[in-house]
């Protein structure tokens, strides 16, 4: 099964800061692991335990490095593993997902744009503001439904080069 992944974290270090999100998108379905709530490196394992092949953008630089230091128990090597961003620069397009998606005419409805907003949300949440994390949970699934559509949007952009 493949599936598409983003995480949300404290800060850019393994070293110094945490995950707080975890989100899976199969194409049909979101999955979101919350620490403090479910986060865990069990309930992780239980989240990829089917998956053959992993979608993320940067995720080759950020995301699995964090995720392997996070949770050293559990093996990413084994996943194949295919990181958008590398796709895109490929055919031109430069920049970040936000960027790519403005290109794309893809849509957030939450109005976060940026990865220090999202670990904003993240410490008002844990001030005791609800809200910023159903902000934070829905700007990680717009994350990774849109990483389905930049996939689909470059099988597209092949195809016309073909």
């Amino acid at each position: 099964m493949k599936q598409y992944l983003d995480i949300e974290t404290t800060g850019l270090s393994k070293y110094r800061n945490s995950v707080t999100v975890i989100g899976i998108y199969n194409g049909e379905e979101v999955i979101q692991l919350v620490e403090g709530i479910d986060l865990t490196e069990d309930s992780l394992s239980d989240m990829i335990r089917n998956t053959k092949k992993i979608v993320t953008f940067n995720g080759k630089r950020f995301d699995i490095p964090f995720l392997s230091h996070k949770y050293p128990n559990i093996d990413f090597s084994n996943l194949e593993h295919h990181d958008l961003m590398y796709s895109c620069w490929k055919h031109g397009w430069k920049g970040g997902q936000k960027k790519i998606e403005i290109m794309l005419n893809l849509s957030r409805d939450s109005g976060i744009t940026s990865g220090l907003e999202a670990v904003r949300l993240w410490k008002r949440y844990r001030n005791g503001c609800e809200n910023s994390l159903k902000k934070l949970l829905e700007y990680n699934k717009e994350d990774i439904v849109n990483l389905y559509h930049i996939e689909k949007a470059l099988e597209e952009k092949g195809k016309e080069n073909n």
